[in-house]
């Protein structure tokens, strides 16, 4: 074929009214806007609008900035949407971290028993945590750990799990083989509601079934607790629990926190 017959195909896109390229692009996802400008280059400036990524930011997305521990400063809306994706905020003094609506809850804001006894429990800071703190059981004859968020702070119509960030000490005279972990809504359901729905977690990895803990990209373990779905209309707290009250003794156990994550 001669080259210099060669026409190339005529960009229909190009053509269109911006008013049009903004209908098309404001109806699809961060994905496809993206993708737009690849399809089009008369897709590239509305592609960039603010208007645009405002809409696939957050609802509450001005109130996750205020409340951020650290400055965060974007100068568009495209660029704060992958800053949110792409590196998770610390909330409210290092309470909460947060990405992707995604929510972790410190150590510090967790309920766990016996976590004011000095020879049970001790509190400190590691270069690996995100956060000020972690809990270290030392040693204890019972476990348990509770996280609890509102479900105004998550994305609505959402399925969730939640999990335990975790780790263990390599040479620990008492390892904790199992336990068990349950999902609740605090308004709707009581701790015997949910005593049928309780699932067995392992946390040293010695099963090849149920739900065993997983290495995660910032070298932490993690294992999930249950999952729910954050409907509409069902206000209040969720509460993901992990308890076990065998009354043997377990030790080795370091919590940064348990996380609230769209499946």
């Amino acid at each position: 074929m001669n080259s210099s017959n060669f026409i190339a195909p005529m960009d229909y896109f190009e053509s269109l009214s911006e008013g049009c390229k903004f209908e098309i692009i404001s109806k699809t996802t961060s994905t496809d806007a993206v993708r737009s400008i690849i399809l089009s280059k008369g897709f590239k400036f509305v592609a960039e609008l603010d208007e645009i990524w405002r809409r696939f930011l957050p609802r509450d997305y001005q109130e996750i900035i205020d409340r951020s521990e650290f400055p965060l400063v974007c100068n568009t809306k495209k660029e704060l949407f992958f800053r949110l994706c792409d590196s998770p905020i610390l909330l409210d003094g290092g309470k909460l971290h947060s990405g992707k609506k995604c929510f972790m809850i410190a150590p510090r804001e967790l309920i766990i028993l016996d976590s004011d006894d000095e020879f049970s429990w001790q509190w400190g800071a590691r270069r690996d945590s995100r956060f000020s703190e972690v809990a270290y059981l030392i040693i204890g004859n019972q476990l348990d750990i509770c996280g609890t968020i509102g479900t105004e702070m998550l994305s609505p119509k959402t399925k969730y799990n939640a999990y335990l960030v975790f780790k263990l000490v390599n040479m620990c005279d008492y390892r904790l083989e199992y336990a068990k972990s349950s999902i609740r809504f605090v308004n709707y359901e009581s701790e015997t509601d949910t005593e049928n729905q309780d699932n067995i977690v392992h946390l040293p990895r010695l099963q090849e079934s149920g739900n065993i803990p997983k290495m995660r990209g910032d070298g932490w373990m993690e294992v999930k607790l249950g999952y729910f779905d954050s409907k509409k209309g069902i206000e209040g707290l969720v509460e993901a629990r992990l308890f076990e009250m065998n009354h043997t003794y377990k030790g080795g156990l370091i919590v940064e926190g348990v996380e609230f994550r769209p499946k």
